[in-house]
């Protein structure tokens, strides 16, 4: 048995093999922690999402000729994260722009349009390390959550009869109130 060498050498490939797939399973363990920590994180906009596809899918109690898709939805929902997505790109942009000394301060005009400070630095942040600070995190999952219900309800409106959207906007009020805990 000793002398075969092709048997040899075949048992040494799976013992590399083996290795080589331990290692693999390892590095995919941790990236699927990370890959939760960070799923936590939008968990917020992902609610919003949710009660807003609800809010949308229960107009047929209404009338009957509110019916609205869960492709529509994606679609609507793809859109908000691109709106934000494209801010954050302007965003970093013209912090770049203003770190390298190459921005007019007089396009804004005067005092228009200025940052809060905490939103400066963190923009700052991102771009000196190129990942999200836990403040820029934040700051984004806002925006996506307010980006998501404000898409959502603009798609539902433009759907509805005029007698119908106030009672929508207050559907929506009410359910977003209640799952903040504000109204009982």
């Amino acid at each position: 048995m000793t002398e075969n060498i092709e048997l040899i050498e075949s048992l040494e490939q799976s013992k590399s093999l083996s290795t080589e797939i331990k290692e693999k399973v390892e590095i995919a363990k941790a990236t699927e922690v990370d890959i939760n920590i960070s799923s936590e994180h939008y968990r917020p906009a992902a609610n919003r999402g949710a009660l807003v596809f609800f809010l949308m899918n229960e107009l047929n109690k209404i009338h009957s000729y509110y019916k609205f898709s869960l492709d529509a939805f994606l679609i609507v929902v793809t859109r908000a994260i691109d709106l934000v997505a494209k801010k954050d790109r302007e965003a970093k942009l013209a912090a770049k722009k203003a770190a390298d000394g190459s921005g007019d301060e007089d396009e804004e005009g005067e005092g228009e349009g200025e940052k809060p400070a905490e939103v400066a630095e963190a923009e700052e942040e991102v771009i000196e390390t190129g990942e999200m600070t836990p403040r820029t995190l934040l700051k984004r999952v806002g925006d996506l959550v307010e980006s998501i219900t404000f898409q959502g309800f603009n798609f539902t409106r433009r759907g509805t009869l005029e007698d119908d959207k106030l009672i929508i906007s207050t559907m929506l009020t009410f359910r977003i109130l209640i799952r903040k805990g504000l109204v009982v």
